[in-house]
């Protein structure tokens, strides 16, 4: 996609004198909210002007809200990361970060990590082994021993509330059956199997009940890890609080799908039995199977969701549709195993 199809700031933001300081190339990386600018030691990150429903991002008050939530909630465990709030203005035609003139968008500024340390590159080269899972154990634990927890997030535990998750994936991707990623098959074996499982309330309160229900992170897998001197792990879900209230099951179901989905099951399997063991969580074992296959299919759906952006290039919109395919033949082992 050339350069002119971006909105003008982000068209700005790419050239190097845009910054307050030396910066010889700037990259661009979207997502489908997103857009993400590596310049230099920093990242900038903005939000598309985008509404889907479960996010609302089409105003600028809407994105700087979200903004200070994303640095707020991050912060939790990666402080070192999450410098600031950056507002990008329009000085009479000229577009930079801070400066004078008038404030045209929000984002979040970052500091970058070492790119060969991300944990998604660590795993490309063969090189994740089990004294990185237990470094994340040894994160996490304590993460989910101090996050909030109060009757309000309680209500998010809930068989009824984790259906409104589950069953939305479900609406979203209906028109893309048979568009070469997700088959009807898969669709009705994945959907029942859900359904049903959310059927046995009790499994649900029991979970509540342990005090399990949390404010969690949302979104975590390996794109959001980074092993370089210590664990880092940030990008959490600020956008939507139902998808970061949940279970923790749901939490490390999400990292032990990613290392099944990238062909780790020993690693998997370790993460879990490890976790387990230090947080003294052996029911999460209860709830595993289900929240993996929720997490393939939601990863499976963000795959359409990017692909069908018009905004992205052609190569990104057939990775993207390859990884969906991947993903939802995974959720769908899951699916088949009870």
């Amino acid at each position: 996609m050339s350069e002119d199809h971006y909105p003008k700031y982000i068209q700005a933001l790419l050239q190097p004198e845009s910054y307050p300081y030396s910066v010889d190339t700037v990259t661009l990386v979207q997502t489908h909210i997103s857009f993400v600018l590596l310049a230099g030691d920093f990242v900038y990150k903005f939000k598309k002007p985008v509404n889907f429903g479960f996010l609302d991002f089409s105003t600028l008050e809407k994105r700087k809200y979200c903004c200070r939530q994303e640095l707020l909630l991050n912060r939790r465990l990666s402080p070192e990361i999450y410098l600031g709030l950056v507002e990008v203005k329009d000085d009479g035609g000229a577009i930079r970060l801070g400066g004078t003139g008038d404030v045209i968008e929000y984002g979040v500024k970052m500091r970058r990590m070492p790119e060969e340390r991300m944990m998604s590159r660590v795993i490309e080269r063969g090189e994740l082994h089990g004294d990185h899972i237990q470094a994340l154990v040894d994160v996490l634990v304590p993460f989910y021993e101090q996050a909030a927890r109060n009757p309000e997030i309680d209500k998010f535990g809930t068989a009824e509330a984790v259906a409104v998750n589950v069953l939305e994936n479900f609406e979203q991707t209906e028109d893309f059956i048979g568009g070469g990623a997700l088959t009807q098959a898969q669709f009705d074996a994945i959907s029942a199997y859900a359904r049903t499982f959310l059927a046995r309330d009790t499994i649900f309160q029991n979970r509540i009940q342990a005090g399990k229900v949390r404010d969690c992170h949302g979104d975590l897998y390996s794109a959001n890890i980074c092993l370089a001197d210590k664990v880092y792990i940030y990008d959490c879900i600020e956008f939507n609080d139902r998808f970061r209230y949940c279970d923790v099951a749901s939490d490390v179901a999400f990292l032990a799908m990613d290392l099944d989905f990238h062909h780790l099951p020993e690693l998997s399997k370790l993460f879990i039995d490890r976790f387990c063991s230090q947080s003294g969580d052996d029911g999460l074992r209860g709830m595993l199977n289900f929240y993996t296959c929720y997490r393939a299919y939601v990863r499976g759906k963000i795959g359409l969701f990017t692909a069908a952006d018009p905004a992205v290039d052609p190569e990104v919109k057939k990775a993207n549709l390859a990884a969906a395919s991947d993903y939802f033949s995974l959720a769908c082992r899951y699916a088949e195993k009870e």
